[in-house]
């Protein structure tokens, strides 16, 4: 069995990075990866600016709190006030340019307006309350960089910077199928021995979440022949085929030896708890001997069928690989280190446990690790990446993966 760094490895090695690429508005590019580099044609904000409500003021023209001075102008948002005359203060509003001359904001809840005038009850300073300009994004400085997948903050700051449409890799195609006589689908009545296809949703919502293109090809009899035939459909005009069961060594799993006879397998097995059983290949195309990057072929990762095992395998390695195959530059999760608040014995696999923050930054072990309980991964914040054979004993330092690095 291969440990997981070297899987992964091969995995991201066997990536086709993406090199189509589309124009898009930059209101629906959250979720999407930038092809190309965005820089700011604009100072950020364009002009001084008050962060906030209150009056413009020569410093030199306050020089103890009480001073009164004359309101010679008024300047609210989206307006340009001229030139503040010595003397006088300018009532301005939060986002307004800041009038030529002042050189502070007083908030208005230390200032008393009277009329035309207004007593000034705090000595400023240079500066005070004062946003300038390109203190956010200065013109010419790149502001996203290719391979950023882009957050709701990352087109915020796209549309702050006037960009209209951003290039981006167009969304990996991906091809969903399950195996098992055994499925059925919500909705339908349970016939004897039969369990509802929860992989199928779950994974689902985690392409979609990746910004994938699915074709949910829904559930495939379990013979070598259906299976066969549902990898060649599935070849068809995708760019990766996932699968869940059938990648076991029983009579019944006929995915591992199907593709093989469609394709090509470059690796099976891996040393991790939960996912044993993990197939990555490639369908279809021109293949030679042992070749797993034909041209024309559809990447191939199966999954095992548990739940959990299907998601943790989909979150720390199919994950990564349609990162990379979107044109991703960040593939790994972020890790915290964080106290266990529990006893663990270890397992000679690297083992990925469900855990919870609880309320003294601390963490709980959910108590049942078993690959069938999905409840686990509701229940839990995170993944332990305990290492092969180390007991985690209550009040060592663990490596834990937040769900927001994961999902």
């Amino acid at each position: 069995m291969l440990d997981y760094e070297d899987a992964l490895a091969r995995l991201l090695a066997g990536a086709r990075m993406a090199t189509d690429t589309e124009a898009v508005p930059t209101q629906a590019a959250a979720g999407r990866v930038l092809a190309a580099g965005l820089r700011s044609a604009i100072d950020v904000p364009p002009l001084d600016n008050t962060s906030m409500d209150g009056y413009a003021v020569r410093c030199a023209d306050v020089p103890a709190s009480g001073t009164t001075l004359a309101v010679a102008q008024r300047i609210p948002a989206g307006c340009v006030g001229h030139t503040l005359a010595p003397g006088t203060a300018a009532r301005i509003f939060t986002g307004a340019p800041l009038p030529a001359g002042a050189d502070a904001v007083v908030m208005q809840e230390l200032c008393a307006p009277d009329g035309d005038a207004v007593t000034v009850n705090h000595v400023p300073h240079p500066g005070e309350w004062i946003r300038r300009r390109g203190e956010d994004i200065a013109v010419g400085r790149e502001v996203l960089a290719a391979g950023t997948r882009l957050t709701a903050a990352h087109v915020g700051v796209a549309a702050s910077v006037g960009a209209a449409q951003l290039k981006v890799y167009r969304r990996l195609r991906v091809a969903l199928f399950s195996t098992g006589d055994e499925l059925a689908m919500p909705g339908e009545p349970l016939k004897p021995g039969g369990i509802y296809n929860s992989n199928r949703y779950t994974l689902r919502a985690l392409l979609e979440g990746l910004g994938c293109v699915v074709a949910d090809l829904g559930i495939v009899p379990d013979t070598r022949e259906a299976t066969r035939a549902a990898l060649r459909d599935a070849a068809a005009g995708n760019d990766l085929i996932l699968t869940s069961g059938g990648v076991s060594v029983g009579e019944e799993d006929h995915v591992k030896p199907a593709v093989e006879a469609e394709g090509a397998l470059d690796l099976w097995k891996i040393a991790i708890k939960p996912g044993k059983p993990l197939a990555f290949g490639r369908v279809g195309g021109n293949l030679g001997a042992g070749d797993t990057a034909g041209k024309g072929a559809a990447a191939f990762i199966g999954l095992p069928g548990n739940p959990v095992s299907s998601f943790v395998t989909f979150v720390m390695l199919v994950r990564p690989f349609i990162l990379k195959s979107q044109g991703a530059t960040e593939l790994r999760p972020r890790a915290r280190g964080l106290q266990a608040d529990f006893d663990f014995k270890g397992d000679p696999r690297r083992e990925f446990l469900r855990a919870r923050i609880n309320d003294t930054g601390g963490l709980d072990l959910f108590p049942n690790q078993s690959s069938g309980v999905l409840t686990s991964c509701t229940w839990a914040d995170g993944l332990i990446d305990n290492p092969p054979r180390r007991a985690i004993v209550s009040g060592d330092t663990v490596r834990f993966l937040p769900f927001s690095e994961l999902l």
